[in-house]
């Protein structure tokens, strides 16, 4: 969603904090912050692999992004990493995919990102102030190039110390915080634009007050294949993540002939 057009009515929604949470792959955490450093440019989804290869060059659907790109993100997350390391090491800081995405859109300092929005401190009135604070989460965060830069920030920091050091990143008060998110809302909706992982932990989530109040899926997956990905809103309710008699509804984007 992030990689191919709606970075900014996502980000939209978060500025004006018309959600609560936001739950997100690896990828939509990445190039949000890529995108404030270098360009994503026009492409075409037929363009040769081997060509676009041989010229350093990324495809993602029809959109291209260069190598460079992501060795910009390097030399901007390094820093940030070796900060975030001292800290658990001398602080004790226990980081978290959202303590850490939260850190990462207070870094980044650029109004184009929806993770800046989420961690944003926006001014009401003169002597008030609301922080934005929406918990991202991304439960598979290593999933993609912020993977690939903790593997290097890891070797960096293993090959030149006597014992291993790497950061931490500790999964379960994610998973207490999204679910006692949804314990403790009046309703819940829920907006999922695709599906997989993401799709599944937003419904886990709801499981645990009996279901969402509210839900929308948009996808393009199908139920033929048993996956989670394309199962209906009836599914959810047999598993009790959306509520009996809750409204929802799925838009299915069909392709190809009928």
């Amino acid at each position: 969603m992030i990689s191919s057009g709606l970075r900014e009515t996502l980000r939209y929604l978060v500025e004006h904090r018309h959600v609560d949470c936001v739950v997100t792959t690896a990828g939509g955490i990445e190039e949000d912050l890529i995108k404030c450093l270098a360009p994503t440019y026009l492409g075409s989804f037929t363009t040769p692999g081997k060509e676009l290869r041989d010229g350093g060059l990324n495809r993602i659907g029809n959109l291209v992004v260069p190598n460079d790109n992501y060795c910009s993100f390097e030399d901007w997350l390094t820093p940030i990493l070796d900060t975030m390391l001292e800290e658990q090491e001398r602080d004790g800081t226990r980081w978290t995919p959202s303590k850490m995405i939260n850190r990462l859109g207070k870094e980044i300092n650029n109004e184009e990102s929806v993770l800046y929005w989420a961690w944003k401190v926006c001014p009401l009135v003169e002597v008030l102030t609301v922080q934005n604070d929406i918990p991202v989460f991304s439960p598979a965060l290593t999933d993609g190039s912020l993977g690939d830069m903790l593997y290097f920030h890891t070797l960096k920091h293993t090959l030149s110390s006597d014992s291993p050091r790497h950061i931490s990143l500790d999964i379960i008060p994610d998973i207490v915080a999204i679910n006692t998110l949804a314990l403790r809302a009046h309703c819940t909706g829920a907006i999922i634009l695709g599906g997989g992982l993401i799709k599944h932990h937003i419904c886990n989530a709801n499981l645990m007050r009996n279901g969402a109040d509210f839900a929308v899926y948009i996808n393009t997956s199908g139920e033929f294949d048993g996956s989670d990905a394309g199962a209906s809103p009836e599914e959810a309710v047999s598993w009790g993540k959306i509520r009996v008699g809750a409204q929802s509804v799925k838009v299915a984007f069909l392709h190809g002939p009928f």
